[in-house]
């Protein structure tokens, strides 16, 4: 098979892999960085300093493209369509919304992407393989070649780590709020996170599809995971019931079943041991297509929805799954199935 040829299996399909190319690079175009500044200019400066420093040590060239968050999507989305007609990859440098921003732009367009992690998790960038320090990042990223990764897609909108309705998106909102307080951290992101479920309230009420399962449920949120090690993180991981695994082949689902304040709190306590799939009102299971269809207020079309860590309003019914053209993410090689080991926040 040809180098610039990459095995895929769509959608953990057991069947032939399909042959897709990967998209050609070519080591004299420029790399193209975006850069979210959302961390203010200081910040900037230094993730500058190291990228230029870095390329010059190599010799290579890049354009350095810094945007507020606001115009993130459309400096990506112009990024990635140079990135293909030059032959080139985007660089994606910031936290996993930042990524998944910079992946749904490179993953239409077909270019290649490249990862500089800068957030409070980096589950995406840990997931693959790659530094969370910047330096040792982007000199990984100059040795390394596209490889395709999976992505899922809900109501058509691509995510890397997971999207969810329910309690989930109240969860982040909160988070933010609390970082826009007391700053950036793990935390404070788990403080916040302690509040949102100790005040969890409200019902889901749910009419699943899967396949040929139909069943409807009452739950506080519906989780949906692409990243093993955010599953294995919390001990979420699903019973193997599908080929393949969650983010490669597979997707995990989580519902938390309405439940009272104690359970609450021990459900909190299985999940900072890493025993969420032990813990009362927690069921998990895989798919790689799911259909959900939301009770809603008459009037109202639309449902809250989380998309690596951004929040937004999608109309239903919501359709989750596996898209069959995986994103070419650049690794080198002897990084490609390297799962970090699991650390505790700080």
């Amino acid at each position: 098979m040809p180098e610039d040829v990459q095995p895929w299996s769509a959608g953990g399909a057991a069947t032939r892999p399909a042959a897709i190319a990967a998209p050609r690079l070519d080591p004299a175009s420029p790399l193209l960085f975006v850069i979210n500044a959302a961390a203010g200019a200081q910040d900037v400066d230094a993730k500058r300093a190291v990228i230029e420093a870095t390329l010059a040590e190599r010799g290579r060239k890049g354009e350095l493209l810094v945007c507020r968050p606001e115009a993130l999507p459309r400096v990506a989305t112009e990024a990635a369509t140079a990135a293909l007609a030059r032959s080139t990859a985007v660089v994606a440098v910031g936290g996993d919304g930042s990524l998944s921003t910079v992946a749904r732009a490179a993953h239409s367009a077909g270019c290649a992407m490249g990862v500089i992690p800068h957030g409070t998790f980096n589950y995406f960038a840990r997931t693959h393989g790659i530094p969370t320090e910047p330096l040792a990042a982007t000199r990984q990223l100059l040795d390394a070649r596209p490889k395709p990764v999976q992505v899922g897609a809900i109501n058509g909108r691509v995510f890397l780590v997971n999207a969810s309705l329910g309690l989930y998106p109240d969860l982040l909102q909160d988070r933010e709020a609390f970082k826009a307080r007391f700053g950036r951290s793990r935390w404070v992101a788990f403080v916040a996170a302690f509040a949102t479920l100790l005040r969890a309230q409200r019902r889901l009420r749910l009419h699943i599809e899967t396949g040929a399962t139909v069943r409807d449920v009452q739950t506080l949120t519906l989780f949906v995971g692409n990243n093993p090690l955010q599953l294995q993180q919390f001990g979420a991981e699903p019973e193997d019931t599908v080929p393949g695994t969650p983010g490669d082949g597979s997707l995990a689902a989580l519902m938390l079943r309405p439940i009272g304040t104690l359970a609450m709190l021990g459900l909190m306590a299985h999940g900072a041991m890493g025993r969420l799939r032990e813990a009362a009102g927690v069921e998990s299971f895989e798919f790689t297509h799911m259909v959900v269809r939301p009770t809603l207020a008459p009037g109202h079309r639309k449902v809250v929805v989380a998309c690596d860590g951004e929040v937004t309003r999608m109309r239903t019914p919501i359709d989750i799954r596996v898209l069959d053209t995986p994103l070419f993410l650049l690794r080198r090689d002897d990084a490609a199935d390297r799962t970090p080991a699991l650390r505790t926040a700080p």
